[in-house]
């Protein structure tokens, strides 16, 4: 490689767009600096679906590229809803990767993207509508992890995990509705955060009341503080507006947090079982934590045990599906049939026909009960709950797979498999994994956090103080 390419691979995008802030060095050589990393490392992980290497040379050429905080830095869309105007998007779905579908809109969260100075190379590939947690879609086929390409990078945001960990961009988009940032960033050793329910508007299409949020994966904690502040409030028409921020949310890297009361949670309360470096990962943690003054004991909000919330949660997502391609049917002018989509996915949407009104109704009632009785847990003078993000390690590719004779399997494997995330999809709180563990063979290990709603600022503050106490910045995954 270019020794730019080398200088930059593992610079995070706040050094980056210091270096173009300085002149140091120009947008169009960061964006060169990216491509040539992908094009020599992807051919080993398959992250990326779409390239859009021409049209971001130009872009990075042009003395009209906004002047924002991350000017001239490479970026990645997910090819999962994230609409950019006169662009493919397949939402991992062959169908759409057929017909070539072309987005005539931008998204808000796209637009702002665009306005905070970043460069777009391309889009990182997605599970087939993001509905398992991991990157296999027949679409486009499987991404692997840069840490073990035998390995799942997780998902869905899978594509910007593995492109993140690889070193090719500092930082890339990322969606989660029911674990897609903190999953991936837990198999790959990046920072993953979600943030609450309405942080950052899902306009002009999209329903910031559902279960999804969009926010990014990242090496340093500073890179998501600062994107979040570049792309966070409402839109226009929204539903659910979460409360501003005191201060910019780049302030609160290097805060102290104060002494903060932690409930510790090391087992499924729903009864999975849970791999034993991720307990050893949530124990050591604890003790971390306790060292810098924090007050940790094992306490957890004990509506968590409740298996209602499952059942309700899959009528949601299952009814979203059967939404989704119906919506995409549209998209392609002719109703999407059983061979448009892959078995699992079909098979939720037949299920969604199968749910009333009032079932769906009732399902919705459910979550509102379940977002009260938690969060009253965080009312009731705790500051955060540590948990592992995944009850095992990455898992080997394959590991969970469509299977003719057992349709809904992957959604059993999955539900196994990410028994913290869902939960907090359904209470709307912000949550976030930091790669503070590792596996004896290298393999990294998330630990979750998660704060009350609104409270994003709290956990930027911990991840920071975490980040200083025990860096991993240092630690990269060796492709060469």
């Amino acid at each position: 490689m270019s020794s730019l390419s080398d200088d930059t691979r593992w610079m995070d995008a706040t050094a980056q767009a210091e270096l173009v802030a300085k002149g140091e060095v120009s947008p169009r050589e960061l964006v060169d600096a990216a491509i040539e990393r992908i094009d020599r490392y992807d051919s080993k992980l398959n992250a990326i679906t779409y390239r859009w290497f021409d049209e971001a040379r130009q872009l990075a050429d042009d003395p009209g590229l906004p002047a924002g905080p991350f000017r001239g830095v490479p970026f990645l869309l997910k090819d999962l809803y994230a609409n950019e105007a006169g662009r493919p998007l397949s939402n991992g779905n062959k169908a759409l990767k057929a017909a070539n579908y072309i987005s005539p809109f931008d998204t808000d969260l796209v637009a702002r993207y665009k306005k905070a100075g970043l460069v777009t190379l391309g889009r990182s590939n997605s599970p087939e509508l993001g509905s398992v947690p991991v990157t296999e879609p027949e679409a486009w086929g499987p991404t692997r992890n840069p840490w073990d390409t035998s390995r799942t990078p997780g998902g869905s945001s899978g594509g910007a995990a593995a492109a993140v960990a690889a070193g090719m961009v500092p930082f890339a988009h990322a969606s989660d509705g029911g674990g897609s940032i903190r999953i991936p960033a837990s198999c790959c050793g990046l920072v993953g955060l979600k943030p609450s329910q309405g942080r950052i508007t899902m306009g002009p299409a999209r329903d910031e009341s559902n279960l999804g949020v969009e926010h990014c994966v990242s090496r340093t904690v500073r890179d998501t503080a600062r994107l979040l502040d570049a792309t966070c409030g409402p839109g226009v028409g929204d539903a659910v507006i979460a409360p501003a921020p005191v201060r910019p949310y780049v302030d609160e890297v290097g805060a102290d947090p104060g002494r903060l009361r932690i409930g510790l949670l090391d087992h499924s309360p729903r009864g999975f079982a849970v791999h034993q470096e991720c307990v050893t990962g949530v124990h050591n943690v604890g003790k971390l934590l306790e060292s810098l003054g924090h007050h940790v004991e094992p306490a957890w909000p004990s509506i968590l045990s409740d298996n209602e919330t499952g059942r309700s949660f899959g009528a949601l997502w299952s009814t979203n599906m059967g939404v989704a391609l119906k919506r995409f049917g549209d998209l392609i002018g002719r109703e999407f049939t059983e061979d448009d989509c892959e078995l699992m996915n079909w098979a939720q949407k037949s299920f969604a026909a199968s749910v009333s009104s009032v079932d769906f109704a009732l399902a919705q009632s459910a979550a509102v009960s379940f977002r009260r009785a938690i969060q009253s847990w965080w009312n009731e003078g705790w500051d955060l709950l540590l948990s592992p993000t995944l009850a095992e390690p990455p898992l080997a590719i394959g590991d969970i797979h469509n299977d003719p004779s057992r349709p809904m399997a992957p959604l059993v494997r999955a539900g196994e498999w990410v028994t913290f995330t869902s939960q907090f999809n359904m209470s709307g709180q912000p949550a976030i994994s930091l790669p503070l563990h590792r596996t004896a063979h290298g393999l990294p290990v998330g630990i979750q956090f998660v704060a009350a709603y609104g409270r994003e600022d709290v956990l930027i503050r911990l991840a920071s103080q975490l980040e200083a106490a025990q860096p991993w910045a240092h630690l990269t995954p060796n492709l060469d």
